[in-house]
């Protein structure tokens, strides 16, 4: 391998100012001629319409730097809460991850899911507190929560040199040396004074760090007292490795401070993926294996991005996991089972591409149009067939009815979803087989709304959504007896069916037909066409045209002529009957209800079981739960069909849920009044 390779993802919460840095980054490895800004729209990594109107990245972007005989591949990620399923791709290939926190005082929700995602999984972690020029800028606070929460692992590997609210230098602790920002870049000044006393203790701290993350550091310092800047940089590397240190440093993206030592701390701080050795994965029986993360190993990849382009065609990114690719390889799709015909490979740097002739392990590129290829595949030697473990997505969380604005687009509205759900997994399309509805799945009424938009932008499908209809049921509450009778002359052969029928509840199954005929009034032969014509009259009840369940019809008696009857006659005398037995049989709407668990931090209990009270929700239980208080309800579906929204809004985005059908119960009679008075004025 020519180069150390470093896959970094920077991710945290919308707004800080991730894409930004990345750009400083690029910028300053001079991978770039100038600095973009987001609020131009002329990013690197910002560059789909979308994220140029709303100024916000909506899914994740690569570029490439070198630094100091590295190769780093930047993964610009987004920080909106709808498009947490971009983090969870990026992450599945990255070496290391760098949170980029806003100096605000406090750790943002999405900073503060961004960081326990990565400590969960041990994923190697730095973190960059950002936009320190900004008048309110509170570093020490900042430091200060982020040690209250992740306790013993929190290391400043810089102290900034405030002016008031203003970062004006840095100290960097490895070298002990001050730094001021000035227009030809940092410039060393003396370290003395208070600055001096601050550079002690923060030494002492990262020295105790870097000792507690190896053995024979931590003998030689309990010998010596003290540590190389060798041995304390070599100490911090292995407790990163571990998850036992999480270093800090700070600047700003937009003003290009701080950029240099937070390139030359990823350099000397964070794993390369030639230090990983083994990396992972299932063979052809189904057993885990470990493959050597190497460039003479047999290849290996895996795909963790495709993006759609109707005019370029379908790409592929991925990550050399193992060997080398080069272009005219056949490889092998492991998940799919298939070969693939390698034709080009592209390194990207934002949308624009190069072609290259090849990659090694660890590399991360992309390929053009192949066939059968999608997201979480693996590629591989066809004689070394091999399987990463697939990504895990999060669940949609909001179903939102979808129709195509002008009349007969029908098929280019699916054929475009089909296309975008290629790049983008955490959305679904389904039937709703009671109201008919095709209903689009997603993580937040954001990621729909952007779904639609690219839908237009991209296939020029225009789609409408709205709020799914609720699957309400009817049925019966008491035994009513009914008759049918369909009686047509129409010269020669008439019409003629005849049927007597009882209604009664069926607790136990949605429908049952039975006959209790005697001395046959009607005949064995129309006893189908009699089910028949109730399973049809069942889709759509007296009501407000919901099925019918939980029925039990009876055939007692009835009448036929030789001539007259006929299949189809008993059918309609069935349906008749169904409309007269139903009035009598004290008839209900029923509605779907959901159990529901929500798990909050402590603080928002109150808030959460009064809003579920509100939903007419019933509250069945509290306890506690790995990120805080688990509640669990019944709560009907009519009143939490926009509920991802709403937890979202009253946690500020700290509360999540998920929900499972239960059964069907009566509507209030005064609730039940409007969706009646509703279905009949529709």
């Amino acid at each position: 391998m020519e180069k150390d390779i470093i896959n970094v993802a920077l991710i945290g919460h919308t707004g800080e100012g991730k894409t930004t840095l990345a750009e400083a980054m690029l910028y300053h490895a001079k991978a770039i001629d100038r600095m973009g800004k987001v609020a131009d729209g002329t990013t690197v990594m910002d560059y789909d319409e979308q994220e140029i109107q709303r100024k916000i990245s909506i899914s994740l972007a690569c570029a490439y730097l070198e630094w100091k005989g590295n190769k780093l591949n930047i993964i610009d990620v987004p920080g909106f809460f709808d498009f947490e399923g971009e983090m969870i791709e990026a992450l599945s290939v990255c070496d290391c991850a760098l949170v980029v926190l806003s100096a605000q005082g406090s750790i943002s929700v999405g900073s503060q899911k961004a960081i326990d995602y990565c400590i969960e999984r041990k994923i190697p972690l730095m973190i960059f507190i950002n936009q320190m020029d900004k008048e309110n800028a509170d570093y020490l606070s900042t430091i200060g929560a982020l040690k209250e929460r992740y306790k013993g692992k929190i290391a400043p590997i810089e102290i900034p040199i405030m002016e008031g609210s203003k970062m004006k230098g840095y100290i960097n602790v490895f070298e002990g040396k001050a730094y001021h920002f000035s227009e030809g870049g940092a410039e060393e000044v003396p370290l003395s004074g208070e600055l001096s006393d601050e550079y002690q203790n923060i030494k002492l701290q990262l020295t105790e760090a870097a000792a507690e993350s190896d053995d024979e550091l931590l003998e030689k310092y309990f010998a010596e007292g003290s540590l190389s800047d060798e041995e304390i940089i070599a100490g911090i590397k292995k407790g990163i490795a571990a998850g036992s240190a999480i270093p800090v440093l700070a600047g700003s993206g937009i003003n290009n401070k701080g950029i240099i030592n937070l390139l030359d701390a990823i350099v000397k701080c964070m794993p390369s993926y030639s230090e990983k050795g083994k990396v992972k994965a299932i063979d052809e029986s189904g057993a885990e294996i470990e493959l050597d993360a190497a460039e003479d190993a047999p290849f290996s990849a895996f795909v963790f991005k495709t993006i759609a382009d109707p005019f370029v065609g379908k790409m592929n990114l991925f990550k050399v996991m193992s060997g080398r690719v080069r272009g005219g390889m056949t490889v092998y799709n492991s998940a799919k089972e298939k070969q693939e015909r390698i034709n080009n490979i592209l390194i990207l740097k934002g949308k624009k591409q190069e072609i290259v002739d090849g990659l090694s392990a660890g590399d991360i590129g992309a390929f053009a149009k192949l066939q059968y290829t999608g997201t979480g595949d693996t590629l591989c030697n066809p004689s070394r067939k091999v399987k990463f473990p697939p990504l895990e997505f999060p669940q949609p969380v909001l179903s939102m009815a979808c129709y195509a604005v002008k009349q007969g687009e029908e098929d280019k509205i699916f054929g475009g979803l089909a296309r975008l759900n290629e790049e983008d997994v955490t959305f679904s399309v389904t039937k709703n087989r009671d109201t008919n509805e095709i209903l689009i799945n997603g993580m937040g009424e954001t990621h729909i709304d952007v779904i639609a938009k690219k839908l237009k932008a991209k296939f020029g499908a225009e789609m409408a959504v709205k709020e799914p209809k609720v699957s309400y049921k009817e049925t019966i509450r008491s035994v009513a007896l009914a008759e049918g009778k369909h009686k047509k002359q129409t010269g020669g052969h008439g019409q003629y069916g005849h049927v007597k029928m009882r209604f009664e509840p069926y607790p136990d199954g949605e429908f049952v037909f039975d006959e209790e005929v005697v001395g046959g009034t009607v005949p064995k032969q129309y006893f189908p066409a009699v089910e028949k014509g109730l399973r049809e009259s069942i889709q759509k009840g007296i009501l407000a045209r919901y099925p019918v369940i939980n029925l039990k019809a009876v055939l007692y008696d009835g009448s036929y002529h030789e001539v007259d009857s006929s299949e189809e006659s008993f059918k309609i005398a069935a349906h008749l009957a169904f409309k007269d037995g139903l009035s009598k049989a004290n008839p209900v709407l029923l509605e779907p209800i959901y159990r529901i668990e929500v798990i909050v931090p402590e603080e928002y209990i109150g808030d959460i079981m009064g809003d579920l009270n509100k939903r007419r929700g019933k509250i069945q239980g509290m306890e506690s739960a790995e990120k805080g208080q688990k509640i669990s309800a019944e709560v009907p579906l009519a009143e939490i069909s926009k509920y991802a929204t709403d937890l979202r809004s009253i946690t500020q985005g700290r509360g999540f849920f998920s929900m499972e059908f239960l059964r069907y119960e009566e509507v209030p009679r005064e609730l039940a009044d409007k969706i009646i008075a509703q279905s009949k004025s529709e």
